[in-house]
């Protein structure tokens, strides 16, 4: 289901709040920050212009990173996509903040 995600199924989620299901089977509260779209990421034959997605918790987190799950409009529940911890670099350190890169 990963290979159908596309930019707008996170645009109509900027911001707004949703929960994110970690990897121990726990729910996240999180705000949706940012989408960049990066056309020049993008590979040969491939159909979705490349992005990335940008968020932060709504409540201190130790999760770093792993593969996670995330309710997408249209899409439904999407499973296995990767999200990386990004330094918090002068926002609010109680906070976690994260990112997704979709090629």
């Amino acid at each position: 289901m990963l290979h159908q995600v596309q930019s707008q199924h996170f645009q109509a989620l900027l911001g707004k709040t949703g929960m994110l299901r970690l990897p121990d089977g726990s729910e996240l509260p999180i705000h949706i920050d940012s989408l960049e779209e990066t056309p020049r990421s993008r590979m040969p034959n491939n159909e979705r212009m490349p992005f990335s997605v940008e968020f932060n918790s709504l409540k201190p987190t130790e999760f770093v990173d792993g593969l996670c799950s995330l309710e997408l409009p249209e899409l439904g529940q999407v499973e296995n996509i990767f999200v990386s911890r990004v330094p918090a670099m002068g926002r609010d350190p109680g906070l976690g903040y994260f990112y997704i890169a979709f090629n």
